[in-house]
């Protein structure tokens, strides 16, 4: 049983509408504020917690969402609440229907996300965890992948937010420098050390290795189902290309991807901002896409969550359901409900893709 109630109320303020999903630490839910809307809950399992517990897992959270950044999703509240286990800490942000870049990931099935759409959302996390690196001193996300990157549609198309800044930590004024935290596959080499370094070019390697995963629908490197902080030569191995995978991938990307994974951190992009810099420069060749269905041994690999097989005829219902809000005037619902449709089927997003961008507009079409 969750920790919430569909139809809950909490603190006078919040009617939970329906849960969304689970981490190791903590629960989501959608929530309808009294005045201000939709917002996503996310609720921590441990009980017992006070302010100061809050305070110091969201402070650098609260920070960023202050500065304001298109990329980095906002918290607007922050406290306690009871819950069946009791006390619970609690903070509440933008609520993105689209959900996560694993799901948007998911959503294209057998196909590859377009590497110009690929690239844009990695920029703009770039764009975001700059301000996070140009802290002083900076600030390290140090849990980067997939599941931490929220994809929406707004009136100028695709939108990417940094979220779930729990583990953010200030470095080492004098190393630049903190411990090691965050999920394994997208930890880099000096995480494993014995020193558990983690820094600004880490992020940069969890970059790099989200921008490979979707590029090829593989990870750069192979690890053990055992894998733990204390495994060794994890490295060995020389990552293959992405071109040689994906025919998208020209040289330069390589060259990128090669940079941003490279074992010696100080051979690596060093901060977001270098990162962007060279992505930004980058250009798609001139030879269209020869391929667009992955080779029949390559699939989409899990990172944690299960999700269901894409179900056309769900989509579908939750379309036409999208089309009705409209018609009422209901665009906003429209908009988040056709998002969520998209998810199911990649072939809605080509078809309706503009229109939820003109709805997100207050234009109905």
């Amino acid at each position: 049983m969750g920790l919430l109630q569909e139809g809950e109320t909490i603190r006078e303020t919040y009617e939970v509408e329906r849960f969304l999903g689970e981490g190791a630490f903590a629960e989501v839910y959608r929530v309808k504020h009294r005045f201000l809307g939709r917002q996503a809950m996310k609720v921590f399992k441990r009980a017992g917690m006070d302010l100061k517990d809050i305070d110091e897992m969201l402070g650098e959270a609260i920070m960023l969402s202050r500065i304001g950044h298109p990329n980095i999703v906002r918290v607007f509240d922050a406290n306690v609440l009871q819950t069946l286990r009791g006390f619970c800490g609690y903070f509440t942000m933008e609520n993105v229907p689209g959900g996560s870049l694993e799901k948007f990931w998911h959503s294209h099935g057998t196909q590859f996300v377009p590497t110009e759409t690929t690239i844009d959302l990695m920029k703009q996390v770039c764009r975001g965890l700059s301000v996070a690196h140009r802290q002083d001193p900076p600030i390290i996300h140090r849990d980067i992948k997939p599941q931490n990157i929220l994809v929406g549609y707004e009136a100028e198309g695709l939108r990417a937010r940094l979220s779930d800044f729990g583990l953010a930590k200030k470095v080492n004024p004098l190393t630049l420098l903190a411990t090691a935290a965050g999920t394994l596959h997208f930890k880099p080499p000096e995480a494993f050390s014995d020193t558990k370094g983690d820094s600004c070019s880490a992020d940069v390697w969890a970059i790099g290795t989200t921008l490979y995963l979707l590029l090829t629908d593989k990870l750069p490197f192979d690890f053990p189902t055992d894998l733990g902080w204390g495994t060794k030569n994890l490295f060995n191995a020389p990552v293959r290309p992405a071109s040689e995978f994906n025919p998208d991938v020209n040289e330069a990307l390589d060259r990128i991807l090669d940079k941003c994974l490279a074992i010696q951190p100080s051979k690596r992009f060093q901060n977001a901002a270098e990162l962007l810099r060279a992505l930004e420069e980058w250009k798609l060749g001139t030879t269209p896409s020869r391929v667009k269905t992955l080779p029949s041994e390559v699939s989409k690999p899990s990172l944690g969550n299960r999700f269901s097989s894409p179900n056309q005829q769900e989509a579908e219902d939750m379309a036409k359901q999208a089309l009705g809000l409209k018609k009422q005037g209901k665009l906003a619902e429209a908009a988040d409900l056709m998002e969520e449709a998209f998810n199911k089927s990649p072939d809605l997003r080509d078809r309706y893709a503009h229109q939820v961008r003109l709805w997100r507009c207050g234009i109905s079409m």
